[in-house]
């Protein structure tokens, strides 16, 4: 007869199949998972190199390994917000990475994705970035946009952007997370980091909140509504480098989120506001690459005249016939900058071909 004393100890203790939610974030971190997925009924599962598989030898989590992996990352307050409001994300430390921890409910169970985010924040010559991104944050105000779609590695680039105007500027930066994601160390630069729900009750009042905290520089973790976006718009307006992310596919489709989340009756007077303001928009991509890993493709677009003038006569769908055309003032399309992947044999042809909107182009490469 088995001991149901030992039973309870064993599930007390957070173990699952005889690995704790802190080794399976620890495991995560060894395999270089970019996320850890773990749902009721399923085994854990890592992404790593954008791919999804489970973790080899454990079973499917039941509902009572959700509540103990629960409590072992949350403190009773927490738990209580997350009961009423049936999500919640925030941020856990451990062996020197931090992890980006939402936890929300799926059919009744709780479930759990953790981001795993490394403690060292990557430089932005290790991420490749082009060189205009570097002028773009020496600018003294301004809106620079990070956009891509969800696991892409916008939180690492503006982490990076952050770092670098730390490094080089004698600066007041004031970042709005939700929750904090890489912990910053001032160098040259002040850094107040303020947390949703610890620090600020919302991003709009900590945007609104924020001028009368003397900054230079502010960085948005996402631009959600309304009212951030236009805040965002504002401070940029009134002499502010502004550094944000969109769920945002392209420069164009950027420029129409923006623009389309107002009012039809305000929407001329924030395309006259964004024509003035936006400074330039990064979007990217993470490619597989050949030999393992993955790397970033990125479209750049600068606002210059030309894009100006597209922002302010809504004639957005011209806007990527400009950046093609604008190499020599930093500008990079896509299938650009995918074609220079795939021409420096980073990447497969058949990768290219996947992400690129006219893909014939790569058929006129030879590779040596």
């Amino acid at each position: 007869m088995v001991d149901n004393s030992i039973c309870l100890a064993v599930w007390l203790s957070g173990c699952l199949n005889h690995m704790t939610i802190k080794e399976l974030l620890k495991k995560a971190c060894d395999e270089g998972a970019s996320d850890l997925h773990i749902l009721v009924n399923l085994p854990p599962a890592l992404r790593i190199d954008g791919e999804l598989k489970f973790v080899e030898g454990l079973k499917e989590v039941t509902g009572k390994d959700m509540e103990a992996m629960l409590a072992a990352l949350i403190s009773a307050d927490e738990k209580k917000k997350f009961y009423d409001e049936k999500e919640l994300d925030v941020s856990f430390d451990q062996d020197g990475y931090r992890f980006r921890i939402n936890f929300h409910f799926e059919r009744g169970n709780i479930g759990l994705v953790a981001r795993v985010i490394s403690g060292d924040i990557p430089t932005m010559q290790d991420l490749a970035m082009p060189q205009v991104v570097y002028n773009l944050l020496d600018l003294k105000q301004g809106l620079i946009l990070v956009t891509g779609p969800t696991g892409c590695g916008k939180s690492t680039t503006l982490a990076s952007m952050v770092d670098y105007i730390n490094s080089n500027k004698f600066s007041n930066i004031i970042t709005l997370e939700d929750p904090i994601e890489y912990l910053f160390n001032s160098k040259k630069s002040i850094i107040m980091q303020r947390q949703l729900g610890r620090d600020m009750s919302n991003f709009s009042s900590g945007l609104r909140h924020a001028l009368r905290q003397d900054p230079d520089v502010i960085m948005v973790g996402e631009m959600r509504d309304l009212e951030t976006i236009a805040t965002t718009i504002t401070l940029a307006e009134t002499g502010h480098l502004v550094l944000a992310t969109l769920h945002t596919y392209n420069a164009a489709q950027t420029v129409d989120r923006i623009i389309d989340i107002f009012p039809p009756h305000q929407q001329n007077q924030v395309r006259t506001q964004l024509s003035m303001t936006l400074a330039g928009v990064v979007s990217q991509r993470l490619l597989q690459k050949i030999d393992g890993g993955r790397v970033a493709a990125r479209e750049v677009m600068i606002n210059n005249p030309a894009i100006s003038n597209i922002i302010r006569e809504n004639k957005v769908a011209q806007m990527r016939t400009v950046i093609e055309t604008s190499s020599r003032e930093g500008m990079i399309s896509l299938d650009q900058d995918i074609k220079r992947l795939y021409s420096e044999k980073l990447i497969s042809k058949e990768t290219a071909r996947s992400y690129m909107d006219n893909p014939e182009v790569l058929d006129k490469i030879k590779l040596f």
